[in-house]
């Protein structure tokens, strides 16, 4: 949530120093910054609603939870930044090749490009800092787990602020040949490409909703990881099956066939059963255990041969 809130805060700043700037210097690409900035603020209102909701705890109508809400406020989020980040820039920019206006005080444009590469820094950082710790966690790379990983939270604030940085040069690249060829086309193509490489963030992160939505399979990693929590455990001997499930950001459910140890009687092995299902769901990421006895004829997995 902190990253979040840091985000938002940024973003709105942000925002309003680019929209000033924009009235005051008719620049393209300060212009499509400012869309750029408020699409993101506006953004970072429903990651922290997304953030919030996926929170609440299962219920019978939601058994496991409400966690898949992130992924459903987060897309809500990528599809407000594609229309009115990338549309409304594009559109500007190419209103802007056809009928051009005048740009001046191209020091103020400055100004707030530098403060507003500040202040995207430190939100970026933070997103960055988060990110490293969940990478370390998985033993990943820091780019790898942002996007595969299951945070549609971290993984938006991490894209949009690697986003605005990007067109913060853009921008600046823009508005300085229009200053110095007096030509306002770079502007303008400036606005445009802001625009493009917001259409491409956007897309890229609905996708990655979307394939959590539908059910996105878990990395072998991960599947390794629990088959060896499930084998390390002082009352399981052996696993046959293994099946896990996205159900919110870091949440799993998992189902699993397990041979237990030792020859208890059936009604023994039942109340076992129940109880190693609550000592799995003791791990942060399991948010519902279900296990089964396994048969004799079924084969065992064993580690890294998944």
């Amino acid at each position: 949530m902190l990253t979040i809130l840091i985000a938002f805060g940024a973003n709105f700043l942000v925002a309003v120093a680019k929209s000033v700037a924009a009235a005051l210097t008719g620049s393209a690409s300060m212009t499509a910054e400012a869309a750029h900035s408020w699409a993101d603020t506006g953004n970072e209102v429903f990651l922290i609603i997304a953030d919030k909701r996926s929170k609440k705890k299962g219920d019978p109508a939601h058994p496991y939870g409400y966690g898949r809400e992130a992924y459903v406020w987060a897309m809500l989020a990528a599809c407000g930044l594609f229309t009115a980040g990338a549309a409304v820039s594009i559109m500007h920019g190419v209103q802007q090749l056809f009928t051009p206006e005048p740009a001046s005080d191209f020091l103020i444009a400055y100004i707030v490009l530098a403060v507003s590469f500040v202040l995207e820094g430190m939100s970026f950082l933070q997103a960055l800092r988060q990110a490293r710790k969940l990478a370390a966690r998985h033993k990943r790379g820091v780019l790898e787990d942002v996007m595969l990983g299951s945070d549609p939270t971290l993984r938006a604030v991490f894209a949009e602020d690697s986003a605005a940085l990007v067109g913060l040069a853009i921008a600046f690249a823009g508005i300085f040949l229009h200053q110095v060829t007096g030509s306002a086309v770079p502007d303008a193509l400036g606005s445009i490409l802001v625009g493009l490489l917001l259409a491409v963030v956007a897309v890229v992160l609905i996708d990655r909703n979307r394939r959590f939505l539908v059910g996105q399979a878990v990395t072998p990693e991960l599947e390794q990881s629990a088959l060896r929590m499930l084998l390390e455990h002082r009352d399981i001997e052996r696993v046959t099956y293994i099946h896990l499930e996205f159900v919110g950001p870091n949440r799993l459910y998992l189902v699993a066939a397990v041979d237990m140890a030792g020859n208890c009687p059936e009604s023994d092995v039942a109340l076992a059963l129940r109880r190693v299902e609550r000592e799995v769901e003791a791990n942060d990421l399991i948010e519902e255990a279900v296990l089964t006895l396994a048969t004799n004829e079924e084969t065992s997995l064993e580690e890294d041969a998944l």
